[in-house]
């Protein structure tokens, strides 16, 4: 037996989107998502959103610049990662830009350092196999939203430990 899906009006979805919105950063485009799901129309997901952003709810800058901030320190993503991830939210490329600027260089470096330990902790990047390895290293920084000079200093710093403890 399927279960029915309870009607959700246009006002009581406004009161849960609004409750959201106080506890934790949404951008525009997932709670329309959200409202879409609900079963609202165009008309009606227009009228809330506009509403929750004149009450400040919502704010794709402040949105981005959490986002940004939060991946780096915690998810140990680079600007690359960052940046496609925020495209696919829907947020401006100047908004982007702004909230990739204010993340410190500090958590850049440290989401690279933590990343490639992670990765290279079972990888001998100097014995018989240093080159692919290396080469394995690089890939997954890349993956994680290196850029090309970033991924290899983080390659070349854990080249230069490894070679340390030996």
């Amino acid at each position: 037996m399927a279960l029915k899906k309870k009607h959700v009006t246009a006002e009581e979805a406004k009161l849960k989107m609004a409750s959201l919105c106080s506890r934790s950063e949404q951008c525009e485009a997932d709670v329309s998502d959200k409202l879409y799901k609900l079963g609202l129309s165009s008309g009606e997901r227009t009228e809330i959103i506009n509403y929750l952003k004149e009450e400040r709810f919502i704010d794709n800058s402040r949105f981005a610049k959490a986002f940004a901030r939060d991946k780096a320190r915690f998810s140990y993503w680079g600007p690359k990662k960052i940046k496609a991830a925020l495209a696919l939210k829907k947020i401006s490329s100047s908004e982007i830009n702004e909230a990739l600027s204010e993340v410190d260089e500090e958590d850049w470096t440290n989401a690279l350092m933590k990343s490639a330990i992670s990765k290279s902790r079972n990888l001998d990047l100097c014995g018989e196999e240093g080159y692919e390895n290396r080469r394995k290293l690089f890939t997954f920084l890349i993956g994680r939203g290196f850029t090309g000079q970033q991924a290899n200093r983080g390659v070349r710093i854990m080249k230069e430990k490894q070679k340390g403890e030996e």
